[in-house]
């Protein structure tokens, strides 16, 4: 199978996966977070892990356990003008139960809209104050009557568990990459389905790379609850997290815009160099920022506290497109293109953190003789390319115990894959050796 064939099927299975998700409504806690991670563990072998409610980690503490059977608001005619059933998003996540007649302007005062999205739900929430509450189209907001409305909210707030998700391939030192996303988003494609089913692909694609012989990193992936979810793994974390090297959170990488990469918040670390090494190599359109402490999960990761070396992929930025948390951050804003676009980058990435490695010309003194060792263009011999000849002039040149293959690519201009292309040649003429 040709890596075209390979693309088109896993292109087909992200739409398929991010299609059986969506309509699951999922929240920071509850149901709809296990019923994710129930069809997630189809693909891959995830722990799951429940923290109970009132644990303390860090400055917070596990909530309650949110969970909803229905919800609706009925007219003066017994019509539902609003129906959870219809959309998850109708209601304001984490609503208490409730059940009472109102008239419209006391109802208004639950009601949430959009009006620069007239046509768009608003996804709205109270985690952690008890509130209840309805979202709808501005457009119907404004066609309401003054009339008794029925609103009923059959929800569920006590004491449960907060649940994610975890997946680690071990290799062969404790050095671990990090691939991190969050499933409490309900009925959005790329403010979180999008991340979850490229991290979802991408575990599936290291542990096949890896089938016959263990990574040189440890590669775990998270699947959590946004925020409070990355606070409870770092807190139960805390002792190991400096066993991570590399990382990265998925996030909003499916829509049609160009990619976006976030540094960390040191900047230069290496995932940092890799990950804009690997998007200029591939030739995608992309920008790169710098970190800001806004966003996903990667400003858990890059506390002060932890400050670790985890960068954030994405597309349009989280608030920087029209349709972000509403009903109109659907399927038809996404590209399966995108999709497969991001997935293959971090297929490029992970190669890269493979192969990346520090090494000591064993004959540093003036050049070797490359002619020798079948390794310069010479007549009657066969003929070098030019690509391949310049890579293995500048490996040997900053191999010196100072430059990983990295700097080494930056600063040729070079790609990484032809720069790692002539470590094998090397190491078997003699002229290289780990450091």
């Amino acid at each position: 199978m040709n890596n075209e064939d390979t693309r088109k099927i896993d292109t087909t299975e992200m739409s398929m996966l991010m299609h059986q998700l969506f309509p699951i409504c999922r929240s920071i806690t509850g149901n709809g977070v296990r019923e994710t991670l129930k069809i997630l563990q189809n693909l891959i072998p995830l722990q799951v892990m429940e923290v109970p409610t009132g644990t303390a980690v860090f400055d917070w503490t596990v909530p309650k356990e949110w969970n909803i059977k229905d919800a609706y608001i009925k007219n003066s005619k017994n019509e539902k003008i609003v129906d959870f059933k219809k959309c998850s998003l109708h209601v304001m996540s984490y609503s208490i139960p409730i059940h009472k007649k109102l008239p419209l302007s006391e109802l208004k005062e639950h009601l949430h809209t959009y009006p620069e999205l007239p046509d768009a739900i608003p996804y709205i929430t109270s985690y952690y104050k008890e509130n209840w509450g309805f979202c709808m189209a501005h457009q119907q907001y404004e066609q309401l009557k003054e009339e008794t409305y029925e609103v009923v909210i059959d929800s569920t707030l006590e004491s449960g568990h907060l649940t994610y998700g975890e997946y680690v391939i071990p290799g062969e030192t404790k050095e671990e990459v990090l691939i991190s996303c969050y499933i409490c988003h309900p009925s959005m494609c790329n403010d979180s389905l999008s991340g979850v089913v490229v991290a979802a692909k991408l575990a599936q694609a290291v542990t096949k790379k890896f089938e016959s012989a263990k990574p040189r990193y440890t590669y775990r992936f998270l699947f959590i609850p946004e925020t409070i979810g990355a606070i409870t793994w770092l807190s139960k974390n805390k002792n190991n997290t400096d066993n991570i090297s590399h990382g990265i959170v998925l996030t909003c990488i499916g829509d049609k815009g160009n990619l976006t990469y976030k540094r960390s918040r040191k900047g230069n670390t290496m995932i940092d160099k890799i990950m804009e090494k690997v998007l200029k190599d591939e030739k995608v359109p992309h920008t790169v920022i710098d970190f800001f402490p806004n966003g996903s999960d990667e400003r858990q990761f890059c506390s002060p506290g932890f400050n670790l070396p985890v960068g954030s992929l994405m597309r349009t930025a989280y608030g920087k497109y029209p349709e972000y948390h509403s009903s109109a951050d659907n399927f038809t804003i996404m590209s399966e293109e995108s999709l497969e676009q991001a997935l293959h980058i971090m297929i490029k990435a992970v190669d890269a953190i493979e192969s990346n490695k520090v090494y000591i010309n064993t004959n540093p003194f003036c050049e070797p003789n490359l002619g020798k060792r079948n390794l310069y263009p010479a007549i009657g011999a066969g003929k070098k390319s030019s690509t391949q000849l310049e890579a293995i002039k500048w490996v040997l040149n900053f191999s010196d115990g100072q430059h990983d293959l990295i700097d080494i690519a930056i600063r040729s201009g070079m790609t990484f894959s032809d720069i790692a292309a002539v470590i094998p040649l090397l190491r078997e003429a003699g002229l290289l050796k780990e450091k």
